[in-house]
C-alpha cells in the first residue's frame, strides 16, 4: 500500500505567509542552517521555484523572517506600554514584555539582532529594530519631562537599562538562567536598575 500524502500546510492564499510560517517552524526546531527556499518549498507544497517569487535568495528570506521579528515585537511592547503611568512600573510592563517575547521565541531573537547590523541590511529592517528600542526611548524621555530620570541624551541613558534588559533576557534564553525565574523577578531587576546598587 502507497504511504499516504503528507498534508501540506498551504493550499491557497497568501503563499508568502505560509513561507515564512514554514520558515520560523524550521529556524525555531532545526536552526538557521537548515533553512533552504526548496525545502521551504517541499514543506509547504509548492514547486520549488515558487519562493522565489518572494524572496530572491536565502537571504532575503532571513530579512524577511527578521523584519516579521520585529513587527511583532514591537506590537508586543506597543501593547504592553503604560504611557500614563509612572516611571518604574511603567518600564517593568515593557520588560516583562521584551523578556517574553525572547523567551517565547530565543531563536528568532537571535536572528533579529544578528541582521539589525549587516552591511546589506534594508531600512525597512533598520527602521523596525530602531522602532523596539523607540519604545524605551520614549519612556525615558517621558521621564525626564517629569523629573523622575537623570537627564541627558535620551538614547544614551535607555542604553544603559535596554542593554541590562536584553541580558536578562539572553541569561534567560540561553539556559543560564530559568526563564520563569527571570520573569518573576523581573520586578526587583527594573527597581535595581532604575535605583542604583549603592547603598542610601
Amino acid at each position: 500500500m502507497a504511504p499516504m500524502p503528507q498534508s501540506r500546510p498551504y493550499h491557497h492564499g497568501d503563499l508568502r505567509a505560509a513561507l515564512l510560517t514554514s520558515a520560523e517552524r524550521t529556524l525555531r526546531e532545526k536552526g538557521t542552517a537548515a533553512l533552504s527556499l526548496r525545502e521551504l518549498a517541499r514543506d509547504t507544497g509548492v514547486s520549488h521555484a515558487a519562493p522565489g517569487r518572494h524572496f530572491r535568495d536565502k537571504q532575503a528570506l532571513l530579512d524577511a523572517l527578521a523584519l516579521s521579528g520585529y513587527e511583532r515585537l514591537n506590537q508586543t511592547l506597543a501593547a504592553a506600554d503604560l504611557p500614563d503611568a509612572a516611571l518604574e512600573p511603567r518600564m517593568t510592563a515593557l520588560a516583562r514584555a521584551y523578556v517574553g517575547f525572547a523567551v517565547a521565541n530565543p531563536e528568532l531573537l537571535e536572528l533579529m539582532y544578528s541582521r539589525k547590523h549587516a552591511p546589506d541590511v534594508g531600512t525597512d529592517l533598520a527602521a523596525a529594530a530602531e522602532l523596539s528600542l523607540g519604545s524605551f526611548v520614549v519612556l525615558v524621555a517621558d521621564a525626564q519631562r517629569r523629573g523622575e530620570i537623570v537627564q541627558g541624551d535620551p538614547e544614551a541613558v535607555t542604553l544603559t537599562a535596554a542593554a541590562s534588559i536584553h541580558g536578562l533576557a539572553a541569561l534567560a534564553t540561553n539556559g543560564t538562567l530559568a526563564p520563569d525565574a527571570v520573569l518573576a523577578g523581573l520586578d526587583q531587576h527594573v527597581h535595581l536598575v532604575l535605583h542604583g546598587l549603592k547603598p542610601r
